[in-house]
């Protein structure tokens, strides 16, 4: 026997399936690497700006804070600051300004250029 959904629910699902699809996204992190950025300088960077200090960052031996989010896993990550979508533009412009995007927030801008900010991020989307 072939079940037809109704017209009311089909009204009701309708408007959360982009919602629901979107549940199980993945950022284009997962498939866009960093231009111009090199993973091996990034992991330098990160431990010559103090990221550690703030953050666990996986293959870093001094990153181990804890007062930001763990940056495990950062490739499958759907935001940045769970504002911005991860990218790897967006990570880069983060690194570079954090507090353009979240004034107040506890990121503070640590002065990081360019190429370092894409070394960090070309690092960043390494961990799966």
């Amino acid at each position: 026997m072939l079940l037809r959904p109704s017209g009311l629910l089909v009204a009701a699902v309708m408007p959360v399936l982009p919602v629901l699809a979107a549940c199980g996204a993945r950022s284009s992190g997962d498939t866009t690497s960093v231009a111009g950025g090199d993973a091996e300088r990034g992991a330098a960077a990160i431990a010559r700006y103090g990221c550690g200090a703030c953050h666990e960052i996986p293959g870093v031996r001094t990153a181990d804070g804890l007062v930001g989010p763990p940056l495990d896993r950062w490739r499958r990550r759907i935001y940045i600051a769970g504002r911005l979508p991860n990218t790897p533009e967006n990570m880069v412009q983060w690194v570079m300004q954090p507090q353009a995007f979240e004034p107040g927030g506890a990121m503070p801008n640590m002065g990081v250029r360019e190429g370092d900010a894409r070394d960090i991020a070309a690092y960043l989307y390494t961990l799966r």
